[in-house]
């Protein structure tokens, strides 16, 4: 698991943003597994600017989504395939025929949910997975308690998640309390995994993510499996870790290799 501090969220959100860059330059037919929430929408400025001043082109690539609300249709704005047309796909050249996000609105949610796993296997599996982390260590809508083989599902938020996400609804507005995410097990098949966190309120989740045990309590914990994880964060998520200091010599080290094999 690789561990990058940076200064602050701007800094947090260009350098996730070269790592999706550097590999759809690399491979062009790139498949992304993507995110919503707050932490990720600069990272999406910064690749829609990327896209516009030609430096990286879309149009070749596929995406599948981490989750969505059951129950909410896609043109719901609420909903995370609105999310995702406006906050990225809108605004950069890709097809949006080759973008994913699992169906909240299929009438029979556990079959598409086989399907989605399914489509992920035929296009070859996801190279870069970007995940933002919740205050109790969730990675997509994988609770605690989430086994850490899950795949694909529906999964009933924690009344945690629910009150996070609270204030993107409407007072009285119908806010769910159900799910299609896909699984734990599911991201670690992901090539590449790129975590991201900003703010002192993360600070919690990603220490137990990095130096906790591997544990249903902490999902995104389960990550110390993967061969290829980078946790990007700001100074403030980082101020839990037992040696910042020590991750940062190590990014140093890291960058300093990385400029003598150029």
């Amino acid at each position: 698991m690789k561990v990058v501090i940076l200064k602050d969220a701007a800094e947090v959100a260009q350098y996730g943003a070269q790592i999706f860059i550097d590999q759809i330059n690399a491979k062009a037919n790139s498949v992304l597994g993507l995110a919503t929430g707050s932490t990720p929408v600069a990272l999406y400025k910064e690749l829609i600017e990327a896209n516009k001043s030609g430096k990286v082109s879309f149009k070749d690539v596929s995406s599948f989504n981490l989750d969505e609300y059951l129950g909410l249709e896609g043109t719901h704005p609420q909903s995370y395939r609105y999310f995702m047309n406006e906050q990225l796909f809108d605004h950069v050249d890709i097809d949006k025929a080759n973008t994913q996000v699992p169906p909240g609105n299929d009438a029979n949610p556990i079959e598409a949910c086989k399907k989605y796993e399914a489509d992920i296997v035929a296009q070859g599996g996801i190279d870069v997975q970007l995940l933002g982390i919740g205050r109790n260590g969730h990675i997509g809508f994988n609770e605690p308690s989430s086994s850490l083989a899950s795949r694909t599902r529906v999964k009933t938020l924690t009344k945690e998640t629910i009150d996070d996400n609270a204030r993107f609804f409407s007072e009285g507005e119908y806010q769910p309390e159900l799910s299609i995410t896909m699984g734990i097990g599911t991201i670690l098949e992901s090539k590449k995994v790129v975590l991201l966190a900003t703010g002192e309120n993360k600070a919690e989740a990603i220490k137990q993510t990095v130096e906790g045990a591997i544990s249903a309590s902490c999902p995104a914990s389960a990550l110390q499996f993967h061969q290829d994880v980078v946790v990007i964060v700001d100074e403030a998520a980082a101020s839990q870790l037992d040696d910042p200091e020590f991750f940062k010599y190590i990014e140093s080290q890291n960058q300093a290799l990385l400029a003598k094999l150029k």
